[in-house]
């Protein structure tokens, strides 16, 4: 890991603790990036801050620190739990803070509560009616066990909302301010947000809900980091899978992301690709949970070199030395683009992105490049980057439901009822 990425100011310079102190030395963290050198001194003087920087840069430290050091001042005889509320977007995103927070905390007396849905629900809510100091989750699950009294947001001293724009993207807003109206008043606790963008409507929540907020910007005019080597290439539709091949056979990347728009596709490239010979998972927003963190700790380990994965996967994954994104499928919002990239190039890191402007995509490019402010260099498809592609075997079809119920009669003119399709839900 390179240390361009950090400032002069060292973690032992700041008002911290001992215990978390030591927990910085076993994590090996001494120096701070900038988010961290612009927030932390504010934080750790109970200052509220909304925070905006990059992926990779920190964020997640920030917040966990501020909020230690903030329950360790609290000297008050009779100390009621919880006491903090950190929510996150997606489960993922909730697993690596609480991953986080353990270590960071492991000199701590501190207790954290993880709660997501999907997965050990009567575990979770025994967790959560212990004596749980901090809860790491995201909002729906979160939300049910308070309405069966589970808990109480009586005693919150410490907010944080990581990923604030994705909170507005995945429709949790209504459930945040569900939770922040049951909370003390906004000047009675520490409110930190974090986003990798500000924008107006993230803006307008940090001040409806905190207490006259700092807003930080960090690198605001570069959308992209510099460490990321973006490019592009221009196939036909049948020409994406061969060119794709040829990408991997080229660059042989240890670790790499490969982003698509549908799980039918991610499905199509993950029996292509382990035809030709890649290890690959596809990872989409109805993978069950415990298979979810399977495939992950698999992709973390090298066990699976190639992790094809929707928009689901986007945000919250910390995953190291992901040397290449390929975006198979531009994404259809600008900010998706700079999440799905940020996977990459992370923690001072350097790394590439290599996106197809497909016949079906191509719209998106335009309004990426506004977006990030930069031209995108585009590729020539060279012949021998267009791979010879083993076809996959067949999927066998899935088995038709049985009917129950009167068949339907061949001469009526009525016509079948067509349910609407649900988007993925990562929550």
């Amino acid at each position: 890991m390179k240390n361009t990425h950090l400032t002069e100011t060292r973690f032992s310079n700041l008002e911290l603790s001992d215990s978390i102190l030591h927990g910085l030395t076993d994590a090996a963290f001494n120096l701070c990036t900038p988010i961290q050198d612009k927030a932390l001194p504010l934080l750790l003087r109970s200052k509220d801050i909304a925070g905006q920087a990059q992926t990779g840069t920190g964020k997640t430290a920030t917040f966990l620190l501020a909020t230690f050091q903030h329950l360790l001042n609290d000297e008050s005889e009779q100390i009621k739990n919880p006491r903090a509320i950190i929510l996150a977007p997606t489960r993922e995103l909730a697993i690596q803070i609480h991953k986080d927070a353990l270590q960071l905390g492991k000199h701590l007396t501190l207790k954290f509560a993880l709660i997501y849905g999907g997965t050990d629900y009567q575990k979770q809510l025994d967790t959560i009616k212990s004596n749980i100091d901090i809860i790491i989750g995201t909002p729906g699950r979160i939300i049910d066990f308070y309405r069966q009294n589970a808990f109480t947001l009586d005693h919150v001293q410490v907010t944080v909302m990581d990923e604030a724009d994705r909170m507005f993207d995945l429709g949790f807003i209504k459930d945040i301010r569900y939770l922040l109206r049951r909370m003390p008043a906004p000047e009675l606790r520490l409110n930190m947000l974090f986003s990798a963008t500000l924008s107006y409507k993230v803006t307008e929540l940090a001040y409806e809900h905190m207490n006259n907020p700092v807003l930080i910007r960090i690198e605001t005019e570069e959308v992209t980091s510099k460490a990321i080597q973006q490019s592009a290439y221009c196939p036909a539709n049948e020409q994406k899978i061969p060119l794709l091949i040829g990408l991997l056979n080229h660059y042989q990347p240890q670790r790499s992301i490969i982003f698509v728009n549908t799980k039918r596709c991610a499905e199509q490239l993950d029996d292509t690709l382990n035809a030709n010979g890649y290890k690959t998972a596809a990872l989409s927003g109805d993978v069950p949970q415990d298979k979810r963190q399977s495939l992950l700790a698999d992709f973390q380990e090298n066990k699976i070199t190639l992790l094809i994965a929707t928009d689901v996967a986007a945000r919250g994954l910390h995953i190291a030395d992901v040397s290449h994104v390929i975006n198979y499928d531009l994404p259809q919002d600008v900010e998706d683009y700079v999440h799905r990239i940020g996977r990459t190039a992370r923690f001072g890191a350097s790394g590439e992105a290599i996106s197809f402007i497909c016949e079906h995509y191509a719209y998106s490019m335009p309004d990426i490049e506004d977006f990030i402010g930069q031209k995108i260099p585009v590729k020539a498809i060279t012949a021998d980057l267009l791979a010879e592609v083993v076809p996959p075997p067949r999927r066998p079809p899935k088995p038709k439901a049985e009917y129950q119920g009167k068949r339907p009669n061949p001469n009526s003119s009525r016509k079948p009822t067509v349910r609407p399709s649900t988007p993925e839900n990562p929550q």
